[in-house]
């Protein structure tokens, strides 16, 4: 793994998971920094990452980063970035901004701009080091710098690149609001195992594990998820009983409008519109 500078401003549970899968990737913890205002998350983060460089001083960390990670809150972005523009134009680093909603056009201008910034959307599974990620990275990003963006994001999980900014807003509506959805659905069966009759902590496993096995089928199978499914439903069978109602409830189509309500809302929140 290559060895330069990172640095983030924010200390919250994104820049946590980055700065401890890169640690247990083998990233020196001496060449990471995390900058936070909170006096008791700092402490918290000096427990948590020993050999990280906390502090409160946000110049600080953006003076002496060759790659700074922006992980604050969407409306504190552009105070943020304004307050530490001075320093970033000085250091010129790398910026990567893991804030939902914020286009890099927008943090290139607070942060004085001409700037490579590489913006990424991950997902709640990062927390675990099994995230998945869509990365967009604008013309001034270098593939040198393409590449340390990735190295550093995939210490959470998988990256997928997107060539169009735009599409930040698909991965948005479904790999970053996607854990959602699976949870409704393992909440559903949960809530029928039980009202079945099945005992609540055995419903809770056998739904798990069904999640957990059908997902790690699903991966290594190389087949069309509509063949893992007949693969299931054998004619006149209980799934093919299920999937009738799925197929008259129309449910394909309910899902569909709420993947597209979920990317419409990002694209008016990257808009400016937070109501």
């Amino acid at each position: 793994m290559s060895s330069y500078k990172v640095g983030f401003i924010g200390g919250g549970n994104m820049a946590r998971a980055l700065a401890g899968g890169l640690v247990s990737s083998g990233y020196p913890p001496g060449l990471l920094m995390i900058a936070d205002p909170d006096e008791r998350r700092r402490a918290i983060l000096e427990h948590d990452l020993p050999g990280i460089t906390i502090t409160g001083d946000n110049d600080a960390v953006a003076s002496a980063a060759d790659c700074l990670v922006l992980a604050v809150k969407p409306q504190l972005m552009r105070v943020v970035c304004e307050a530490i523009s001075a320093a970033v134009q000085s250091s010129r680093p790398l910026i990567i901004s893991v804030a939902a909603g914020t286009h890099s056009r927008d943090i290139d201008d607070w942060l004085g701009a001409e700037l490579a910034v590489v913006r990424v959307m991950p997902n709640q599974p990062a927390m675990l080091l099994e995230g998945t990620s869509g990365m967009y990275a604008n013309e001034l990003t270098s593939n040198e710098q393409r590449d340390r963006a990735t190295e550093i994001i995939s210490a959470v999980g998988s990256v997928v690149h997107v060539h169009d900014e735009d599409m930040i807003d698909a991965v948005t509506a479904i790999s970053g609001t996607g854990p959602a959805y699976f949870y409704l659905l393992i909440d559903m069966l949960i809530r029928s195992a039980e009202e079945f009759g099945i005992d609540p902590q055995a419903a809770h496993k056998l739904v798990m594990d069904t999640a957990k096995g059908s997902a790690a089928l699903a991966a290594v199978s190389g087949e069309t998820m509509e063949a893992m499914i007949e693969h299931v439903r054998s004619p006149g069978g209980t799934t093919a009983a299920a999937f009738e109602v799925f197929e008259d409830e129309n449910v394909r189509a309910v899902f569909a409008r709420a993947f597209t309500a979920a990317r419409d809302r990002s694209v008016e929140l990257a808009g400016g519109d937070s109501s």
